[in-house]
Parts: C-alpha cells; structure tokens; sequence
C-alpha cells in the first residue's frame, strides 16, 4: 500500500467534518428568524384587520384607517416579493444540470 495515499486519506478524514455545518448552530437562526417575520406579519394584517372594524363602527379615525390599509398593503407586496424570489430561485436550481 502506498504510504502517500494513505496519508492523503487520513487528511480527507481529518477534514471532512470541518466541512458540514453544525444543524444546531445552522438551522436554528434562519427557523427563529422566519417565525418571528410571520409572527410580525400575521400581527400587521390583524391589527389592520381590527383597525378596519373598528372605522366601520365610526369607533376610529379615518386617518388610521388609511395608515393601517396602507402598512398592510406594504406586509403584503413584500411577502409577495419574497415568495416570487424563492420561486425563481427555485426554478433556477431545478434548470441546472445534474
């Protein structure tokens, strides 16, 4: 047996963990991280949501009823955006050759 190859060996071995990511240290950030951004959006189209029942009872200001439709508006076209991203993202990886 050749004495380079089984040094060459012993190195990838050696190495070899270096290269994968830790799930704990990976994973968790980017899930925490998308659970509160939907948490913040859900939040965002209920409090518009009970901005626009309460407008509907003459209980609001139309002022905030315009402010809220219009910050909702903004949740939404960015989800959109995002979602159109990860899609285009997607369809690229599944266009490239195996």
């Amino acid at each position: 047996m050749d004495v380079r190859s089984l040094y060459a060996a012993q190195k990838y071995a050696a190495s070899r963990p270096a290269m994968q990511p830790e799930p704990e240290t990976a994973q968790a950030p980017v899930e925490k991280e998308f659970a509160r951004v939907t948490e913040e959006f859900t939040q965002q189209l209920k409090a518009a949501e009970d901005t626009a029942k309460a407008a509907m009872t003459s209980d609001a200001d139309p002022h905030a009823l315009v402010e809220a439709l219009a910050q909702s508006e903004l949740a939404v076209e960015t989800v959109v955006a995002v979602r159109n991203k990860v899609v285009e993202a997607y369809q690229e990886i599944l266009r490239m050759p195996v």
